[in-house]
């Protein structure tokens, strides 16, 4: 088989991908020189693992193009779908930190304890804003069949751009919030009230965790409501804007999930297990290729995706050498440009005049340049006149 660009076999080549995504450059790199004989820098590590993910990012951006062109029919989705999306911080180059946002998808099932949770979990990440993200997601949404799903439960912390998220997706959603977010809410005020560890505060919050599963969220708040002025305000006003969100024994009673815990371990898991290790800066173009891949890997698909990200190198290698060749045939079809004047050549410099040569006779008589008159004797004596 064809190398790759960058002079591997396509078997170390996949290899050292593999190893990119779920390790540092460095380490990679000697595990690679340790398992396949081949040696190469953290650097060209680097480089090898960045161009795989940004051609996955690539393939994926086509497709969503395809998928807006084309229109096709999603697949069947199951009967009831949780989605969630949250972000994570990840540092860049020059201290600067960005948020990577990523959405978990799972089927929602009930296990032997009656415990509802999610199966089948898949991820798609990206350093994107939030419009952006939310378009680029239905890549993933569309292929896990969210339009068709019997029912599709948003479980989400209270974000604005999160409800604008399902708007987009799927506008019918259940819209949960999460539940460790709201009692967190409730957390700080009572807190804030009777002091951090206080006894009072742990039996006030256990009570009103109670009225929320217990379906009786206003009573929760209520309860807010008694709490001094400065200490319920924030909390009050976020939960009552979010009242509808609260109805936790319904959601139960209906086996819908109630906590966005799968998309916080896919914060850990897909992004910064990778890209928030000691010492870690990344540039900025250079997150999403790396988050693309530990989609890929996070999502089990590695012998469905490195196929269509090697024919991608190979047609963007291709792409190169065809500019290359373009750019040399235009310079040889292009005369040598001609200076627009001849120059002139400057006039030769001329010597000073030689001074008029002295005369030697004048009126038949000797001048004093005459020979004759020049001194002859030593000690410069002149001779005698003639």
């Amino acid at each position: 088989m064809a190398l790759l660009p960058g002079g591997l076999s396509p078997t170390a080549e996949e290899g050292l991908v593999r190893l990119c995504t779920w390790m540092p450059f460095g380490p990679a790199a000697e595990t690679l020189e340790f398992f396949w004989e081949v040696a190469i820098s953290t650097s060209a590590a680097r480089r090898h693992g960045e161009a795989a993910g940004a051609a996955y990012v690539a393939i994926q951006a086509a497709e969503l193009e395809r998928l807006e062109r084309e229109n096709p029919p999603p697949p069947a989705g199951p009967a009831v779908q949780q989605v969630s999306a949250d972000g994570a911080m990840v540092p860049l180059v020059g201290g600067i930190w960005a948020e990577v946002k990523t959405v978990a998808v799972g089927v929602v099932a009930t296990g032997p304890d009656d415990e509802v949770h999610a199966t089948e979990l898949s991820y798609f990440s990206r350093r994107a804003d939030q419009a952006t993200f939310t378009r680029q997601a239905e890549v993933e949404l569309h292929r896990r069949g969210t339009a068709t799903a019997g029912v599709v439960v948003g479980v989400m912390d209270g974000a604005d751009w999160l409800q604008k998220f399902l708007e987009y997706h799927r506008p019918d959603a259940v819209r949960v919030l999460d539940f460790p977010h709201a009692l967190g809410h409730l957390a700080d005020a009572a807190r804030a009230t009777f002091g951090a560890g206080a006894a009072e505060a742990e039996t006030w919050l256990a009570a009103r965790a109670d009225d929320l599963k217990g379906g009786a969220p206003s009573a929760a708040l209520v309860a807010l409501l008694e709490l001094p002025v400065a200490a319920r305000d924030k909390a009050f006003g976020y939960l009552e804007r979010r009242l509808d969100q609260l109805r936790y024994a319904d959601f139960l009673a209906l086996g819908y999930p109630i906590g966005s815990g799968l998309v916080e371990s896919a914060n850990k898991l897909v992004v910064e297990v990778r890209l928030k290790g000691s010492g870690m800066h990344w540039a900025p173009d250079n997150v999403n290729p790396m988050v693309a891949l530990r989609n890929i890997a996070c999502n089990g698909r590695w012998a469905e995706a490195w196929p269509l990200i090697c024919d991608r190198l190979r047609a963007e290698a291709r792409a190169r050498r065809a500019a290359r060749r373009r750019a040399r045939a235009e310079q040889r079809a292009t005369p040598a440009a001609l200076p627009l004047t001849t120059p002139v050549a400057a006039p030769p410099a001329t010597q000073p005049a030689a001074p008029p040569r002295p005369k030697l006779v004048v009126d038949g008589r000797p001048t004093p340049d005459h020979p004759w008159k020049r001194s002859f004797l030593p000690g410069g004596q002149a001779g005698p006149a003639s």
